[in-house]
């Protein structure tokens, strides 16, 4: 258990690291308490509480003016910064 849990912390901060380092960072879009991010242009992600699966498709497919990072982020980077998004947005949970 301790190993997963340490797993996690570890996905988290891969993926907190990613929201503002990203090109686009995410952070430059979208409010994300968390983050520290106050961008106006894509939802309020501390409203919309989007899944993890959600998460990981727009940033593979893109969606709206939000633009594709499969070319720029490797699966387990997306996988981090979607899982961090979604727990992240629903305070931790």
């Amino acid at each position: 258990m301790a190993a997963h849990a340490a797993d996690d912390a570890a996905q988290m901060a891969l993926g907190k690291k990613l929201f503002t380092t990203a090109t686009p960072a995410c952070a430059i879009c979208h409010t994300l308490k968390d983050a520290g991010a106050e961008g106006a242009v894509g939802p309020v992600l501390d409203e919309l509480q989007p899944e993890a699966s959600r998460v990981a498709k727009a940033l593979r497919d893109g969606v709206g003016s939000m633009p594709s990072f499969k070319s720029s982020l490797t699966e387990a980077q997306i996988a981090a910064l979607a899982l961090y998004v979604s727990k992240a947005s629903r305070g931790g949970k």
